[in-house]
């Protein structure tokens, strides 16, 4: 066992120097752990508050600005957040009214109106006004900046924003204050108005059986009365808003689809018809009529009434939208397919009827020069203009051409042989028949017309008589024909027939004409003529048939009985044979007049039936009783009769006409040959 250390004074203090060391250390070490903890909790406070440091940097710049500069701040602030604030209440309101604008404006269409000019009045303001309110707004960035008042991070962010605002002043930024709203209340005004023009445009009620003259009286307007002021305060808006083309567009689709509707139950299909169609103008001939008549319907009262109704429409606007509406409904409608059929007809090969149609055409046009004047006078409607001057002249021009063609056209017929059934030539009656319709009522005044213009067009002056002077050489040409033609017989018994059949077809078709009035004393000696030939044709022929039943011999039987019949039977054999061969001969020839037909036939009846009847009533027996009276008792009274009176029967015919050679001139399309005003149709 170890003995006990005695511990001087000096090692016990030592000792006790030693614990309090100890203890120092302790307590250090647990002060520093509880700084840790302490410091380790404020790290996150530390980082939040060195992130808020530059805003409390900004937020304290201001005291750190010049003292006038903060004082002038507020009157910048002031002034800019009055007109700011106006604008963001101006801005609530038009939000405001989006339900109404939203609704269906066919259930108050006064009422929708209203709303949409007061929200086109507050979009006006906020356009007006937000650059005001920009303005004194980028005076207050300006003022922060350049004093030094605000953050640079805050100013740019207040800059970007003020250039947003900026690009909404723009025409294309303007359209998003507004979300798009008043675009969708136009669009649903748009729809409106063409709702309202569809509902009451209804086609014109007709039947393609019935002329265009039938048709039922058109009401002076087309639309309901109370349509027009709610279609002209639904433009008022659209055009406000700068949807005037919208409209015009809706209108032209609508109205021009409707005239088309009504037009469609006429039966227009000709309208199409090209020049590769047809032959010659014959087989469009009936067309040509309609085509007038249609095209009158058509201008006196479906163009007439649209004319109308667009300046009851449009008459707010202006002369030149009304008038370009119009004129865009006219051309859809299909008034360019009007005047392209005459067009076709004009293309066609000339031909003497052709010059009839052409005056007819004519005659259509001029007879509503006026409304043509009226209707499509403007400048908006010169495309119709253009088109309407060029058939004229293409109708005057191409009658003109044909006209001055026919003398030359008779004459060649001249050179052709007579027809073998000693008939009236073709090239005859038509010409005759001709003459007269050119010379008629109908189409005298419109011919002289037409050849007055043609003259005009050369500055040649055009005499009325120069064209009775043609017409009448026109007959005197055909007079001229047939003498020629009656000596190009051969045969003189059927040259004698022809001249009979042709000299009175002459006097009956002229008696009582235009033309038979020109002949005057030359008209009666056709008839005189007639008179003449058939005469000489009886004389030649029929005359010579009854000496074949001659009574020399057989008055007293002086040669017995069977030497008469011997004689009757000779005789009556010489008779059919003569008969056979001129009934054979003369069956195949024609003479188309009714009247002297009859009276021809008439007359050779009276010279051979009473001569037949009697000799076969006296002597007829001697040869009956004969085995072989069949071979010369071939007809009965009857039957002969019978035959004679079936000579002569017309053939069916088929159309036929001059056909005027094509002269190598061509037409002049020049502005110097119109002699027009510029403001004029035709």
């Amino acid at each position: 066992m170890t003995a006990p250390v005695s511990v001087d004074g000096k090692g016990k203090k030592n000792i006790e120097n030693l614990v309090s060391a100890t203890r120092s250390l302790k307590a250090s070490l647990e002060k520093s752990r509880t700084l840790g903890f302490s410091l380790q909790k404020a790290g996150p406070r530390l980082e939040e508050i060195r992130q808020r440091l530059p805003t409390l940097e900004a937020a304290v710049r201001p005291i750190r600005a010049d003292k006038e500069a903060l004082v002038a701040v507020g009157g910048h602030i002031n002034r800019a957040v009055g007109p700011a604030a106006a604008v963001l209440k101006v801005f609530d309101a038009v939000h405001g009214l989006e339900k109404s604008l939203l609704s269906d404006p066919r259930n108050d269409l006064h009422g929708y109106l209203s709303v949409l000019k007061r929200m086109e009045e507050a979009l006006r303001f906020l356009g007006d006004n937000c650059g005001l309110a920009i303005q004194w707004l980028e005076d207050i960035v300006e003022y922060l900046e350049d004093n030094t008042v605000a953050d640079e991070k805050y100013l740019a962010s207040l800059k970007n924003s003020l250039k947003n605002l900026r690009d909404l002043q723009s025409d294309e930024g303007r359209t998003r204050l507004d979300g798009g709203l008043l675009n969708a209340a136009l669009d649903k005004l748009e729809n409106e108005f063409r709702r309202l023009l569809t509902e009451h445009s209804v086609p014109l009620p007709m039947s393609s059986s019935a002329s265009p003259g039938e048709q039922a009286c058109i009401a002076p307007s087309p639309l309901p009365v109370t349509i027009i002021p709610k279609l002209q305060a639904i433009l008022g808006r659209l055009i406000a808003n700068k949807r005037l083309e919208s409209c015009i567009s809706i209108y032209v689709e609508v109205r021009s689809s409707n005239v088309r509707a009504s037009l469609q139950a006429l039966d227009l299909d000709y309208l199409e018809i090209s020049v590769s169609e047809f032959n010659d103008v014959l087989s469009i001939e009936g067309y040509i009529a309609k085509w007038g008549k249609h095209l009158e319907f058509a201008v006196k009262h479906l163009f007439e009434a649209e004319f109308k109704l667009c300046n009851d429409v449009f008459e707010r606007i202006g002369l030149d939208v009304w008038m370009g509406c119009f004129a865009k409904i006219a051309t859809q409608a299909g008034i360019l397919a009007f005047l392209q059929f005459g067009k076709t007809v004009t293309e066609s090969k000339n031909d003497p009827i052709k010059l009839l149609k052409l005056l007819d055409i004519f005659a259509s046009l001029n007879k509503l020069r006026l409304d043509f004047n009226r209707l499509f006078g403007g400048a908006a409607c010169l495309e119709i203009q253009n088109l309407t001057r060029d058939l004229i002249k293409r109708v005057i021009d191409g009658a003109a051409e044909i006209f001055w063609e026919l003398l030359v056209q008779v004459e060649l017929q001249r050179q052709n042989s007579p027809p073998l059934d000693g008939g009236v030539p073709r090239s005859v009656s038509f010409i005759i028949d001709y003459s007269n319709k050119l010379l008629s009522d109908d189409y005298r005044p419109i011919l002289t017309q037409a050849l007055v213009i043609h003259r005009s067009w050369k500055k040649e002056k055009f005499q009325e008589g120069l064209l009775v002077s043609e017409v009448t050489n026109l007959v005197k040409a055909i007079e001229h024909n047939l003498e020629t033609w009656i000596k190009a017989y051969e045969d003189s018994t059927l040259s004698n027939f022809f001249a009979m059949n042709n000299h009175w077809h002459l006097y009956k078709h002229l008696k009582g004409t235009k033309v038979g009035e020109l002949m005057g004393d030359k008209l009666k000696e056709h008839e005189q003529y007639k008179d003449y030939y058939a005469a000489v044709f009886l004389r030649e022929s029929w005359t010579k048939l009854p000496s074949h039943l001659s009574r020399e011999g057989l008055i007293m039987f002086s040669g017995g009985r069977a030497t008469a019949r011997d004689l009757v039977k000779k005789r009556l054999k010489t008779f059919n044979e003569a008969f056979e061969d001129m009934y054979k001969k003369q069956s195949n020839w024609v003479m188309t007049d009714k009247e002297l037909r009859e009276k021809t036939c008439q007359l050779i009846v009276q010279t051979i039936v009473p001569v037949y009847r009697s000799y076969m009533q006296n002597y007829g027996p001697l040869v009956e009783q004969d085995p072989s009276s069949s071979k010369y008792v071939k007809y009965t009274v009857q039957n002969l009769e019978k035959m004679l009176l079936s000579l002569f029967q017309p053939k069916p015919l088929r159309y036929s006409s001059l056909k005027v050679r094509q002269t190598s001139g061509k037409f002049s399309n020049g502005a110097a040959d119109h002699r027009r005003s510029n403001s004029m149709v035709m």
